[in-house]
């Protein structure tokens, strides 16, 4: 892994940015870097994954129909939109979109957190019901109980399902 240590941050203007850069390799997507910016002194934190080889725009489907699924491999890029339909879920690309290497289970945890952030900050009763509701289906989902798919449309092509069941679609840009 490169590191690069005391830079200036673009937010607090101090120098306590640590930049990297790490290669691995992905099976079945092949080289890729991921790259990461923390500051220790504002905590601003981002992170970006992009593969070596240039990519075509992309579209991923997947159905998760079982505990087993949670393992399964998900790379997504800082560009890509990722979407749970059933549960009405999506996060969009954006200036605090991240980019990272995780599993089924990782992309749920993140959706749970902003979940459970809705229902801890909410004053409204109804909010908060919803955000229960919801996360007691995401819980079953994570069993297998509740099949549901997951969408991830990338126009850079650095995001990716690693599995089989991965239904794969060229875009149209």
């Amino acid at each position: 892994m490169d590191k690069l240590e005391n830079q200036d941050c673009p937010f607090c203007y101090e120098k306590k940015l640590t930049l990297t850069q790490e290669e691995i390799e992905i099976p079945y997507f092949g080289k890729t870097f991921v790259f990461g910016m923390q500051c220790s002194g504002c905590n601003y934190n981002e992170s970006d994954v992009e593969a070596e080889e240039p990519k075509e725009p992309t579209r991923y489907i997947i159905e998760i129909s079982s505990e087993e699924d949670m393992k399964i491999r998900v790379v997504k890029s800082s560009q890509a939109v990722v979407k749970v339909p059933t549960l009405k879920m999506e996060v969009k690309p954006g200036p605090i979109s991240e980019g990272y290497v995780s599993n089924v289970e990782g992309v749920l945890d993140k959706f749970k957190k902003i979940i459970e952030e809705q229902r801890d900050l909410s004053d409204d009763e109804d909010v908060k019901k919803n955000a229960k509701n919801l996360l007691k289906k995401m819980w079953k989902v994570k069993l297998g109980d509740i099949p549901v798919k997951i969408v991830i449309v990338d126009p850079s092509g650095n995001s990716a399902i690693i599995s089989p069941k991965a239904k794969i679609e060229k875009l149209k840009i």
